[in-house]
């Protein structure tokens, strides 16, 4: 491969490698979750949920938007030839990381007791201490991780999330079990130390690979110029204007959700829902329906993770054609995944939610509606994130965080006024979620075409996509009534899903939404090709 070759490299073989681990990890934290639940039961996930959320708010603000930063400031520099300034910026990065980790995990830890007390829930206190040393080593793990992903190879942040989260379960489910009889409050801690464990584990897993890289890294870099190279005080700033934009974005919708909380419950009651009716339905909604998205969710994020460094090289050389092309594979991938996608979970909502609820037949029929609807918000979703990776790419971080924000207002004005109409109830809320979706889409689309001069085949991109999985509707449909009345729910679901998958297949290369020349492009693709060339002329 030559140097320029070498440069030019699509983001499809990064985005797969990044989904097949985030799939991993959905299936692992499924298998964490549920076993959990019943070695501590409702009120060991109390202590447990007080302490998991604080976390999360405490890594998004440490970490968010940094890895994406360096991934794009190494990418940049690599493209420029300026490997050595390319190594420099991932070391001072490490170093703020460093810094950030030692604070927060040490406002976490020894803030303990203040924040638990403030919440009234002071038994948690145990369980926070146990998670707060992963707020060290998470910042730790994603300097690694944003400079991997800036050198576009996207190996060594799947093995260290999938390394992760496998000790995560194996140490917080082992020591929950062990804690059991010391109390639900110690056990759930037990449970929550399995972030840390699978935070070090982690970042010891992707430093070795670090250190494995680390001659072929020095040899690169020993050669280029040492004179007039940036100051730290330039990376530390270029890295804050990055990040920081991503960081406020990645809070939006979160914020927005926690305003829902309240504003979905108000308008119920205002309607003539009880209190705990209204509560159960929001249940039903956020609880049952919204986290169902997390799984397609995990391949449209892998997309924008791994676009953000080709496009940025690409435009920081001035090579638009090869960037345009990028740009153009993505919107149809993301097409691809997300429209099945949301044709399948819409017309399976029922089936989908008593085949995971099985033990709640009312609280899922009754929440398949709002499934149905949330389905298609993947759509928008997905180009949601290959958009905003795009925009990264090329600079413009702070348009997707402007238009996530008009998303997030007319999420609100939807919901204010759907969930008030009794016909619709908790539903308008699932029409709001999609109406944030669809505007932050269509804004950041009309942004790209304007920074990028894009030009997109609606035909290629949307339309037989889109074709191919109205088939396939159609024939899951049929396939799960059919087989519903022979083998119950359960079987007919997942036997309607893998007709669906196969149906779907064969449309989008029946219509030509992506070509067996394409499909050589994917990792191991040629031997898939291969082997469909047999039966496809």
């Amino acid at each position: 491969m030559t140097e320029q070759n070498s440069k030019n490299k699509s983001f499809i073989g990064g985005a797969v490698i990044l989904g097949i681990a985030g799939i991993v990890i959905k299936v692992l934290g499924a298998f964490f979750r549920i076993p959990l639940t019943n070695i501590i039961g409702d009120d060991g996930m109390g202590y447990y949920q007080t302490a998991y959320p604080i976390y999360n708010l405490f890594l998004t603000l440490a970490i968010a938007g940094i890895p994406t930063a360096i991934a794009r400031m190494v990418s940049e520099r690599i493209a420029l030839d300026r490997k050595y300034e390319a190594h420099r910026v991932f070391k001072v990065s490490f170093g703020l990381l460093f810094a950030t980790g030692v604070i927060t995990s040490s406002i976490l830890f020894f803030g303990a007791g203040a924040i638990t007390n403030a919440i009234r829930e002071p038994g948690a206190i145990y369980c926070m201490r146990a998670i707060a040393p992963a707020l060290f080593f998470c910042p730790l793990m994603s300097s690694f991780r944003g400079y991997f992903q800036g050198r576009q190879n996207m190996n060594p942040t799947a093995v260290s999330q999938v390394v992760e989260q496998c000790f995560r379960v194996a140490i917080g489910l082992g020591l929950a079990v062990i804690l059991l009889d010391r109390g639900l409050n110690i056990a759930a801690a037990g449970a929550s130390f399995g972030a840390t464990a699978g935070a070090f584990f982690g970042f010891i897993g992707i430093g070795i690979v670090y250190l494995r890289h680390r001659n072929e890294i020095l040899a690169e870099i020993a050669d280029d110029p040492k004179d007039n190279i940036e100051s730290v005080k330039s990376i530390l700033s270029d890295i804050l204007i990055i990040a920081i934009p991503i960081t406020i974005g990645s809070a939006v919708l979160p914020i927005i959700n926690t305003i829902d909380t309240a504003l979905v419950k108000s308008r119920l009651m205002s309607i003539g829902y009880s209190s705990d009716l209204a509560r159960g339905l929001y249940g039903q909604l956020t609880g049952m329906a919204s986290p169902l998205l997390n799984f397609p969710q995990v391949l449209l994020q892998a997309v924008s993770m791994s676009l953000v460094p080709v496009v940025a090289s690409a435009y920081k050389r001035k090579e638009f054609a090869f960037m345009q092309k990028n740009i153009n594979m993505a919107l149809r991938y993301a097409a691809i995944l997300a429209i099945p996608c949301a044709v399948g979970m819409s017309v399976l909502a029922k089936p989908i939610m008593l085949l995971f609820y099985p033990m709640q037949k009312e609280s899922a029929v009754s929440a398949a509606g709002c499934l149905s609807i949330l389905a298609y918000g993947v759509i928008f979703l997905g180009l949601t994130h290959a958009l905003t990776g795009i925009l990264q790419g090329v600079g413009k971080q702070i348009i997707p965080v402007r238009n996530l924000c008009f998303g997030a207002l007319a999420k609100i004005c939807v919901t204010f006024t759907l969930t008030g109409i009794p016909a619709l109830n908790v539903r308008g809320a699932a029409f709001g979620t999609v109406t944030a979706y669809f505007t932050a889409a269509f804004l950041d689309f009309l942004s790209m075409k304007k920074y990028t001069d894009t030009k997109v085949d609606y035909m290629l991109t949307f339309v037989k996509p889109a074709v191919s999985a109205g088939v396939m509707g159609v024939i899951v449909h049929f396939v799960y009534t059919f087989a519903h009345g022979v083998t119950g729910n359960a079987v007919s679901t997942v036997v309607a899903i893998g007709c669906g998958v196969a149906v779907y297949g064969i449309m989008i290369l029946a219509t030509k939404a992506i070509t067996l020349d394409e499909m050589e492009g994917l990792p191991k693709g040629k031997k898939i090709t291969k082997i469909l060339r047999r039966f496809i002329k």
